[in-house]
């Protein structure tokens, strides 16, 4: 019988998502009869170690006995158990430096490593992650963050609300002005900005409305690949072919600057994709975007004025257009970012929920299948050894 343990999660700040709840443990220990699943003893889980055990799960201190060991964030390099196979978010396959010492730990114990980021549909689709909830919070904040620097209405906290069913509570009755919101992206990000937004009434409307047309209630419009894109010579837009040769594309968000107060911002970015605007863009006089809800966040990426992480307490900061420095939120000189790189943890409970459905759905049966290519093609190391889907890192591993 092949055993899971789901660890307590070490890195700090702490995180309180679990990847699988306990009735989804209950569920698969009553109909699973080659997989089992066990629990590593946890202060910080939305789910207490009580709510575990009232589901009959077993509640354990040590997991080294555990075939596969599966968390969400990065283990920190001194609770890695040598020769286990671990499934979490490692944050390696783009090179992040500040994994790397984690990567070659990783490598040098001899650990099977098994990236939930790399778990893809046979279309190259991604399996699994937090994203749609990270759209829910980002947007929201983004919401409240542009009713704080103008003072038009009042948003609270997502962490005031119990859930999710409480967070939408909270919505009714709230009228918004005549704002207009620029949302980027076509994965479970943009689908949870885009909830948000059919939740608050935000009508949508197509580009070329948005862009020559006045209104007098609020608006969105949403830009995906093929709006958002094109191909320098062929002046089209092919998705395997973009995300193939990214360089090749020029970005059309330009004409959005000057025409949105608020964007959310749900696109994959990596280095060699096209920002959506520049430095000099938003120094010019008719920039228009006042507050910004990066929640792919990518400090100096698809946003440029995305400095670096906030935090859920302190979710925005500001951003000098002059000078490109960070400042206080709100200022008149500014543009408010909100940059969380943890945004599911407002609303935990759901948010693992979520997650854990997509685990039962998926991956779950694959893990006790040798030949299993959704397995395979996540598997970044085997044993301490590369695979060969991911020997561009290589460099990353030895350096």
């Amino acid at each position: 019988m092949l055993t899971i343990g789901l660890i307590r999660e070490g890195k700090i700040p702490a995180d309180n998502r679990v990847a699988l709840t306990p009735a989804q443990c209950k569920w698969i220990n009553e109909n699973k009869t080659d997989i089992k699943v066990i629990v590593q003893s946890s202060e910080n889980r939305c789910f207490s170690n009580a709510e575990y055990k009232k589901f009959g799960i077993e509640v354990v201190e040590e997991v080294s006995n555990c075939d596969i060991l599966i968390g969400i964030k990065e283990v920190p390099v001194a609770q890695l158990i040598p020769n286990k196979t671990y499934v979490f978010f490692s944050h390696t396959k783009k090179k992040q430096p500040y994994n790397q010492k984690l990567f070659k730990t990783l490598i040098n114990n001899q650990n099977t490593l098994i990236d939930f980021e790399c778990f893809e549909h046979e279309d190259g689709q991604r399996i699994i992650g937090f994203g749609f909830f990270a759209g829910i919070v980002g947007a929201h904040n983004g919401i409240m963050c542009y009713g704080d620097r103008t003072g038009l209405y009042k948003l609270g906290r997502v962490g005031e609300a119990r859930d999710y069913r409480q967070l939408i509570k909270s919505y009714f009755g709230l009228k918004l002005p005549n704002l207009r919101v620029a949302v980027t992206g076509s994965g479970r990000v943009a689908h949870g900005i885009v909830e948000v937004m059919n939740m608050l009434d935000i009508q949508e409307v197509e580009p070329d409305e948005y862009l020559n047309s006045t209104f007098t209630y609020p608006v969105y419009v949403h830009l995906k690949g093929k709006t958002l894109y094109q191909n320098r010579e062929t002046k089209s837009y092919q998705r395997d072919n973009f995300h193939a040769n990214p360089e090749q594309y020029d970005c059309l968000f330009e004409p959005f600057c000057s025409k949105t107060d608020i964007l959310m911002n749900g696109i994959y970015w990596d280095n060699n994709v096209p920002r959506l605007f520049t430095w000099d863009t938003a120094r010019r006089s008719d920039f228009a975007i006042k507050s910004i809800a990066d929640i792919t966040d990518d400090a100096g990426g698809s946003v440029p004025c995305n400095l670096g992480d906030s935090t859920i307490s302190n979710p925005v900061y500001g951003v000098d257009i002059a000078t490109g420095n960070k400042t206080a939120p709100y200022l008149e000189t500014s543009i408010d970012m909100m940059a969380v790189g943890n945004l599911p943890n407002e609303l935990p409970r759901d948010a693992s929920g979520y997650f854990g459905e997509q685990i039962l759905k998926y991956i779950l049966d694959n893990f006790n299948n040798p030949d299993s290519n959704v397995i395979k093609k996540a598997t970044i190391l085997s044993k301490g050894q590369l695979t060969q889907r991911f020997q561009y890192l290589e460099d990353y591993a030895n350096g």
